[in-house]
């Protein structure tokens, strides 16, 4: 015949924890937050760089085309 299984009695205290563990739980989550912070900050920096140096570029190519134009208005007498 079968028998019954043991019964579990409550256990009168926690079971032991580290004291440590909350502590480096709130710096872990709050570095994991300050990183994800920072990374949002570069990618916009970068979304700015990005156009700073496109308007930089088509304004180097304009004042090249300019100059290149007016030489050959100079050369040729148009």
């Amino acid at each position: 015949m079968a028998e019954t299984a043991p019964s579990h009695q409550p256990l009168e205290d926690d079971p032991p924890t580290d004291p440590n563990a909350i502590g480096e739980a709130y710096r872990f989550h709050r570095a994991r937050r300050r990183a994800h912070v920072r990374h949002r900050q570069e990618r916009r920096k970068a979304g700015l760089r990005y156009y700073v140096v496109l308007v930089m570029l088509l304004l180097g190519t304009l004042v090249i085309a300019v100059t290149i134009w007016s030489q050959v208005r100079k050369a040729f007498g148009i």
